[in-house]
């Protein structure tokens, strides 16, 4: 039996596809700061987990500002 792990981090499809959002629409809403910007690991570009869970869960904090896309 093997054991599989969880990634912590992910790339911004994978990111995308955790809140059934296009990849285009996932960007705009880091760009607007309603999604939590990514961490840089060496030359990958991820997005932790966590950070996505919380949105999903309704724990994220909110943007300070209203904005629109």
């Amino acid at each position: 039996m093997g054991h599989q792990t969880q990634p912590i981090a992910v790339r911004d499809t994978t990111a995308a596809k955790m809140l059934d959002l296009p990849a285009t629409e996932f960007h705009k809403l880091v760009n607007a700061g309603a999604l939590p910007k990514p961490c840089n690991l060496g030359h990958h570009v991820r997005w932790r987990v966590s950070d996505i869970q919380a949105i999903l869960d309704g724990h994220a904090a909110r943007p300070s500002e209203d904005f629109e896309l």
